[in-house]
């Protein structure tokens, strides 16, 4: 049975605080695990979420600030202690190489996980397959990259239709595989199933970029470290409001938003999600450290019924 959720791993921006962790979040989609900006402490997250390193199947950095990725070396080197068999892609901004490679052997260790370096000089996929993963750039002081998940378009076969037409066992996937099986098309027994898309958007000011990757997203990750009355600050440091976060996320059709990455100077949460909720009708996560949020189920497609 197919997974998809978001394990939230840290939630603060640039230091740790009482309650919340520096940013880490692991998507699961399926077989296959997305860690991203894991920042320092990660490791001990994961323990207590319950995310194991063989859970781990690649590591999406947007830029080397230390709240996004000082947890690398732990996570990396959890991978060889832990004897991970897979490989492990790790992307990242090709400015910042020399960073990951300080980090990657910052102390001594036995390195036998085979970790893939795919760094990133600009946009476009960086990973294609079961989904097409692929990076934008973002409007920050130092080189930075949003991640955007998407899942092929397919098909749902309707029972009903191919009952009608005695099509069963192996024949079912011999009509998939190849479109036709006689005189029956795969869209007489079919209906079209939209892929699902996921969008991880952390530091930046507001740029093309933001929008580009959270165009039709069913899930949103997004960064809101300031709330309005300091939009000044946000726009000379690099970052979003929440307020900027849930107009991106009404203007782009998302259908569910994840506010992340909260500048401590706010101690209660609750003014993220009063403020983004002025600007966007859809559901609102407001995410806490070691929460799950589950993708929304997938979008419905207009033809998706069976006739009586």
């Amino acid at each position: 049975m197919s997974t998809r959720e978001l394990v939230v791993l840290g939630t603060a921006s640039q230091v740790p605080t009482r309650h919340r962790n520096q940013n880490g979040y692991l998507l699961r989609w399926d077989g296959e695990g997305l860690l991203f900006d894991p920042g320092e402490g990660t490791q001990r997250q994961m323990l207590r979420a319950g995310v194991a390193a063989t859970d781990i199947t690649r590591i999406c950095i947007t830029h080397f600030h230390g709240d996004h990725s000082l947890g690398l070396p732990g996570v990396i080197q959890r991978l060889s202690l832990d004897k991970v068999s897979h490989p492990v892609h790790a992307c990242f901004p090709a400015s910042g190489a020399h960073y990951f490679e300080r980090m990657r052997h910052a102390t001594a260790f036995y390195e036998q996980a085979d970790l893939r370096e795919q760094p990133i000089a600009g946009d476009g996929p960086v990973a294609t397959g079961k989904f097409t993963l692929e990076a934008r750039r973002l409007s920050h002081p130092v080189e930075a990259f949003g991640y955007r998940l998407t899942e092929p378009d397919g098909r749902t076969m309707l029972p009903g239709k191919l009952q009608e037409r005695g099509i069963a066992g192996p024949d079912v996937g011999r009509l998939q595989r190849e479109g036709r099986l006689g005189t029956t098309r795969l869209e007489d027994v079919s209906t079209p199933r939209p892929g699902q898309r996921f969008a991880f958007v952390m530091d930046t000011r507001l740029c093309d970029a933001v929008y580009a990757l959270s165009e039709n997203a069913d899930m949103l990750v997004i960064e809101a470290t300031f709330l309005a009355e300091d939009t000044s600050l946000a726009k000379d440091f690099g970052h979003l409001t929440a307020r900027q976060a849930a107009r991106v996320a009404a203007e782009s059709g998302v259908r569910q938003l994840v506010l992340t990455h909260f500048s401590q100077r706010y101690p209660d949460p609750n003014r993220f999600e009063e403020e983004a909720r002025a600007e966007f009708g859809g559901e609102i996560v407001v995410a806490e450290d070691l929460e799950r949020v589950q993708v929304p189920k997938r979008r419905s497609s207009p033809t998706e019924q069976e006739a009586p």
